[in-house]
């Protein structure tokens, strides 16, 4: 047989080789569907919220006196040491007594010679009254001396008011602290001339323990905390509902627990805010007149308050909130909710949620839109706090055991696995 023939026999032999092995991959079973992804779910249970408002506020001093002069004259000295505390009754400066002195001195002489007219007047009337009796004079200077005797005893009380004043007035020349408290920086220096009752304060002393912290409300909140407690909503704390506590500027809490004093009646009409009024104790003066700080306020509590961890709630394109619920037969669904306030690292929900649901909060990515069915298990929220970075993953705790390493469900990296098997074993 020559060469030609060989090959025309060999063709129909090859083709038949591939069209076996054709039929042979065409008979390989189709690929398992991927299991349902693992998931790890919330079952909420209703339990009692604490409601609390967080606030912006300026402290202001318990008491401000600022000290002014009641009389002129010259500040001879200063008799206390700048941003010192001072007492109640200390005296702050002194004011040259000399002029006073001498105007004391004058209405003390000017009292005693209205005194002696006095006397005078007295004895005279005593004279006029037996001889006014026996006609030994007229009855006019009878009336004349008892005038005399009055108009004398109206001068002496006069001068004795007289004295008082340059009394007082010499009293005036020490200055004096009206409160005790903290003293600022004084406005004048020895030989400086001051006037009674001038405008600048010589010095201002501030009481600053306690010491008031003024927040703002708005009007709205104030009403929606109404309404919650006249519904039932809201239970009042009994005496807690007065406590109070502050958070520094630089963020720190303030460790002494204040009280809310009072909340005023009127709305400002500009701000639409009614301001609250809380005193603090203030031993350590760490509060400074006019600090920004927050005032933390407990207004009530939620007995049937719903929580979910905030790593569960997401946004539609609308804006809304939402959560993934799974449903009885592991079916997931969307929910839109309503958030009233964030307490810690958890939502409040106001509406959309009931006490059961089970709320997806760990490997929110797999569940992809065309996923229908999942794998859940139960996490705490202790489990969830402890494993920041599993909830970031997507992996939920298997076994409800924080600790253990999880295995992946996901599909694409158990078909990875003998691929990568096959390029070695090349």
């Amino acid at each position: 047989m020559d060469t030609r023939s060989l090959s025309l026999c060999r063709a129909p032999i090859l083709g038949i080789a591939c069209i076996a092995a054709l039929a042979a991959c065409s008979s390989k079973k189709a690929p398992p569907p991927p299991p349902p992804p693992e998931v790890g779910v919330v079952t909420l249970r209703p339990q009692a919220v604490t409601i609390t408002t967080d606030l912006p506020g300026r402290t202001t001093a318990y008491r401000i006196a600022e000290v002014r002069p009641q009389v002129s004259g010259v500040i001879l000295k200063r008799l206390f040491i700048e941003g010192s505390e001072v007492k109640a009754g200390q005296q702050l400066y002194q004011i040259d007594p000399a002029p006073f002195q001498a105007s004391l001195e004058s209405a003390q002489a000017a009292l005693a010679r209205a005194q002696a007219t006095l006397v005078s007047a007295k004895l005279l009337a005593q004279r006029y009254q037996p001889l006014a009796a026996a006609h030994a004079v007229s009855q006019q200077d009878y009336d004349n001396a008892i005038a005399a005797q009055d108009q004398a005893a109206a001068d002496v009380a006069s001068a004795k008011a007289a004295v008082d004043t340059a009394r007082i007035n010499l009293v005036y020349t020490k200055v004096l602290s009206p409160i005790s408290g903290h003293s600022g920086r004084s406005s004048v220096t020895e030989g400086a001339l001051v006037d009674a009752n001038q405008s600048a304060a010589l010095v201002v002393v501030q009481q600053l323990d306690p010491i008031y912290v003024d927040v703002t409300q708005p009007s709205t909140l104030l009403l929606r905390l109404q309404r919650a407690l006249a519904s039932g909503q809201l239970k009042k704390v009994g005496d807690n509902q007065a406590q109070t506590q502050l958070t520094l500027e630089d963020g720190t809490p303030y460790e002494q627990p204040g009280k809310l004093q009072f909340s005023e009646v009127t709305v400002d009409a500009g701000t639409g805010s009614v301001t609250l009024r809380a005193v603090f104790p203030n031993p350590q003066k760490i509060l400074l007149p006019g600090m920004f700080v927050r005032e933390h306020l407990v207004e009530g509590v939620n007995e049937q308050g719903l929580l979910v961890p905030q790593q569960a709630v997401t946004h539609n394109p609308q804006g809304d909130a939402t959560v993934l619920l799974v449903d009885a037969d592991n079916t997931v669904s969307t929910r839109a909710i309503k958030t009233e306030r964030a307490i810690g690292d958890q939502w409040l929900v106001s509406a959309g949620l009931a006490a059961g649901d089970k709320v997806v909060v760990v490997g929110l990515q797999r569940i992809k839109p065309e996923v229908k069915q999942v794998k859940p298990s139960e996490v705490s929220i202790e489990q969830l706090n402890a494993q920041p970075a599993d909830a970031a993953s997507g992996a939920p705790p298997a076994g409800g055991d924080p600790s253990k390493p999880q295995t992946s469900a996901d599909p694409a990296g158990a078909q990875a696995a003998p691929a990568n098997s096959q390029s070695s074993k090349k």
